[in-house]
């Protein structure tokens, strides 16, 4: 059972229960579920997991005090706070994890003002452009069980995937840096005869190409130790997680260098190739520099087009 699994039955046996027969008047303005921060709201936990913030619990979300009030959600929390303590092998953790409670009676706002830095989840241009793949990956993630009052889910869909102009911005930045670092610097660096630098550029080749991947397949990369886990469940393109793979655990010597180039090559068609397909790319060639300008170009907003290639790429 992993951890969703786990928290939906926890919540079953004892959550509905509890807020069925003691808050009937508030069923009409909450949302259950789980989702935010964790392995578990990923559905990426495993046995490693559990040796720490992983619990049986789930989120009640409220929305403002105009609505739920601040007694009835102090009683809401005092009865999720007696709920039982261990469940499916799982104990619930007396002290909250770093960043504040992760589960409990969470207010709408103050769920996306600290995942997105708003309250309603309206996100300005400026926001969008910076903000992190894992902040919205976890704003948007999870399950959410039932929300009779309809505003988490409004908020988590408007959040669901970056706006198409802000997408090309972004997905510009990322191939620009996967063509500098895997297409040019990779061979430069060995031709200096620094391999240490030859691996750096292939890491940022793989970082910033294991980006675009996301964003052609209109998703969120999720904390960078999930990423992997997160591409090969991809619809498009999870093939390459496997020479993602071999590219940052192999060296740079002799014979494996030439292979690892050709890898690269590779790799940069393939992107190519799902460029065109999505018809996001004007540009007739195996350069994915070209490509990238072709994307940015393709912006419709002036402003967000004219703005640094670089100016979405974290």
């Amino acid at each position: 059972m992993n951890g969703l699994e786990l928290s939906k039955a926890y919540y079953k046996e004892y959550g509905e229960p509890v807020l069925t027969a003691q808050f009937p008047e508030l069923l009409p303005f909450l949302a259950v579920g789980l989702c935010g921060a964790g392995s578990e709201c990923f559905g990426f936990d495993d046995d490693a997991s559990r040796d720490h913030d992983f619990e049986p619990g789930f989120c009640i979300f409220l929305p403002g005090e105009d609505v739920v009030d601040r007694r009835q959600a102090f009683l809401l929390e005092r009865a999720y706070a007696k709920l039982p303590k261990e469940f499916g092998g799982a104990v619930r953790s007396l002290m909250q994890p770093v960043g504040g409670a992760r589960r409990g009676v969470l207010r709408v706002e103050e769920f996306f003002t600290e995942k997105v830095g708003a309250a309603d989840g309206i996100l300005t241009v400026s926001q969008w452009l910076t903000l992190p793949g894992q902040a919205l990956a976890e704003a948007t993630n999870g399950e959410i069980w039932f929300d009779n009052y309809g505003l988490l889910s409004q908020i988590r869909e408007n959040l669901r995937a970056y706006p198409a102009d802000i997408r090309r911005k972004k997905l510009a930045g990322h191939l620009l840096l996967a063509a500098q670092a895997g297409q040019y610097n990779y061979r430069r660096c060995l031709a200096h005869g620094e391999e240490a630098a030859a691996q750096m550029a292939a890491f940022e080749f793989v970082k910033n190409a294991m980006a675009a991947i996301f964003l052609l397949n209109n998703q969120y990369l999720p904390y960078y130790k999930w990423g992997f886990r997160a591409l090969r469940a991809l619809p498009k393109l999870a093939i390459e997680a496997e020479l993602f793979e071999y590219l940052l655990t192999t060296g740079n010597g002799g014979d494996t260098a030439e292979e690892k180039s050709d890898v690269i090559e590779g790799i940069c068609a393939d992107l190519i190739d799902e460029l065109i397909g999505q018809d996001l790319t004007k540009a007739n060639c195996g350069d994915l520099e070209k490509h990238a300008y072709s994307v940015n170009d393709g912006i419709a907003d002036g402003e967000i087009r004219n703005m640094h290639i670089l100016a979405a790429a974290q």
